[in-house]
């Protein structure tokens, strides 16, 4: 969807700004969701071929049961460890996407520096996918410095096509009857 799409629809510039706010916050919930899934399917295709080869290596090392149970238990550990690896890489991926979708809808304006005001030991995802813990922190980070987000209207660059700004009418007057005037 392009600007210039909703302008040749008749919209006007308050409506076209607030419709590409949205679908530029779909964008980005979209491109999140994207990551999440790529990191998890390369993740479990890494896990998968390391087993595979760790079969392989106990297929060849099964000379007797007791080296295969040792082989087994040390196996099993390996898994164990890789598993809560994965599920803990994961969670923190999830966690991440969710924390940077809430701050979108913050209207804050940079999401990187944000982060470093907020305390991330107390925000947690719930279940349901729901953060905990960040409303108050972004309400207290509002209140002291509002300037990282984004709370009024943006204005348009307009270039002047090479031509001089247009004078400021006062300045002039205040020039002429200082006599610096023309």
């Amino acid at each position: 969807m392009k600007r210039d799409q909703l302008k040749e629809l008749g919209l006007q510039d308050d409506v076209i700004d607030k419709v590409m706010s949205m679908n530029g916050a779909d964008i980005e919930k979209a491109k999140s969701s994207n990551a999440e899934m790529v990191q998890e399917n390369e993740s479990l295709k890494a896990q998968i071929a390391e087993r595979d080869k760790d079969l392989k290596n106990l297929r060849k090392n099964a000379k007797d049961n007791e080296e295969l149970s040792n082989s087994y238990k040390e196996l099993q550990t390996k898994y164990d460890k890789d598993t809560t690896d994965l599920s803990n890489k994961l969670s923190k991926i999830r966690l991440n996407s969710a924390l940077d979708q809430a701050l979108i809808k913050s209207n804050v304006r940079n999401t990187k520096a944000i982060k470093g005001f907020l305390d991330m030991d107390q925000i947690k995802l719930d279940k349901d996918g729901n953060l905990t813990g960040l409303d108050d922190q972004i309400s207290s980070i509002k209140k002291t410095d509002a300037y990282l987000f984004d709370e009024g209207t943006k204005q348009n660059y307009e270039p002047t096509n090479g031509k001089p700004n247009k004078p400021d009418e006062v300045q002039e007057m205040i020039n002429v009857f200082k006599g610096e005037g023309k």
